[in-house]
């Protein structure tokens, strides 16, 4: 749990970043690619093919691929289209496909993350309630994707970990085989889709790359997915959304940024009650099978 709530106050800031001085600036799949590449300066060195477990490398370059690759050009992307507010609104979805998937690895299946998923769009709705535009739901659909690709990279990294038993140091040497995964999708994307227009041209620009390369994107994914092996899918979920109010705290504190609150509130509040629904969902169906089994 400490890994998890450390990221979260790192991950706060790296929202308002992107908002502020990447967004529209400087082409999406660049700035994720040099995040990739500054983060692999870090753990290429420590890299030790030879000590990997069997299994365990492709494992690994997959879910760099989905959790850094995929996330973060769709959810670059999706800046370009939404505001900071509306873009960490909308990830309150990932503990929802966390739940699935982690349910899907185990072989099980409740209906009430589905149900709980439908009224959160419902909440999203709300938010927006005077009018949806392209650009909105375009934006929406790629944070969707962003926030099932995360869900994916986490559970399938706790799951890879704990079913191979990788200790915590064979995790640092491994690590490296997670950006070079990340690499594999972003590289070909930038040279295929990307503005070579918009490059950085600030020493703001480099700043800001440099951070969120090093520290949030580096150490950040590594313990973030070092604290995923160490709790449970619910708990998981949970440290996932409390990103949500920290980063829009830091977005309207500092930066002032202008938000109706009310609508924010209400939104947010059904979004609230469809996370407590899905929380609750399996103690419920447990005590209807219990009673409907006395009732036989």
């Amino acid at each position: 749990m400490p890994y998890l709530i450390a990221v979260t106050l790192l991950w706060a800031f790296s929202f308002s970043l992107i908002g502020e001085y990447l967004a529209g600036q400087v082409d999406s799949y660049f700035a994720v690619l040099t995040r990739i590449l500054l983060a692999c300066l870090l753990f290429l060195p420590l890299l030790r093919p030879g000590r990997v477990p069997r299994g365990v490398t492709a494992g690994l370059l997959g879910i760099g691929a989905l959790q850094f690759g995929v996330t973060y050009i769709c959810l670059y992307l999706s800046f370009e289209l939404l505001t900071v507010p509306e873009v960490l609104l909308f990830t309150i979805f990932t503990p929802l496909y966390i739940a699935l998937l982690d349910n899907a690895l185990r072989r099980q299946f409740s209906i009430g993350p589905v149900v709980a998923t439908l009224l959160a769009v419902l909440g999203a709705g709300i938010i927006r309630y005077d009018g949806i535009s392209d650009a909105y739901m375009k934006g929406f659909l790629l944070l969707q994707l962003a926030n099932l690709a995360f869900a994916a990279g986490q559970v399938g990294y706790a799951h890879l970990i704990l079913h191979n038993r990788v200790s915590s140091r064979q995790q640092w040497e491994n690590f490296g085989l997670f950006f070079i995964g990340a690499l594999l999708v972003a590289l070909p994307a930038w040279l295929l889709l990307g503005n070579h227009e918009r490059m950085p041209t600030t020493s703001l620009h480099w700043g800001v790359l440099g951070w969120l390369g090093l520290v949030a994107s580096g150490l950040g994914f590594f313990f973030w997915n070092r604290g995923a092996t160490q709790v449970d899918a619910g708990t998981l979920g949970i440290m996932n959304n409390a990103l949500i109010p920290a980063g829009l705290l830091v977005n309207l504190l500092i930066w002032n940024q202008q938000a109706d609150l009310l609508r924010l509130a209400i939104g947010g509040g059904v979004i609230g009650l469809s996370l407590w629904l899905n929380a609750r969902w399996n103690d419920w169906s447990a005590r209807l099978r219990k009673s409907a089994s006395a009732d036989r």
